[in-house]
């Protein structure tokens, strides 16, 4: 049985989208859905974090919904190095 759930991406594009969810009596994950797992490099030390899905739950196997408009970009204030914030643009 499918457990269906609301939710918005952002890629390849915005949309609304209806998706599985992570089964909640799974063994595996304890309905989360999937392990984080942590991995060194070629010394032992710490290297990142990568997610490892269960098996239980497609995270890519959802419905476009409604595509969703892109939001136009606001300009960022420039900040000097004390963090002061201030803008290129003359005042008149």
């Amino acid at each position: 049985m499918a457990r269906l759930r609301l939710r918005q991406i952002t890629w390849p594009r915005r949309a609304l989208v209806l998706g599985d969810t992570p089964r909640p009596d799974c063994s595996d994950c304890g309905g989360e859905g999937g392990h984080n797992a942590d991995y060194g490099d070629h010394t032992g030390e710490y290297a990142g974090t990568e997610w490892e899905p269960c098996r239980c739950w497609d995270e890519d196997h959802y419905w476009i919904l409604l595509p969703l408009p892109t939001l136009p970009r606001r300009q960022q204030p420039h900040v000097d190095p004390w963090g002061n914030a201030y803008r290129d643009e003359p005042p008149f």
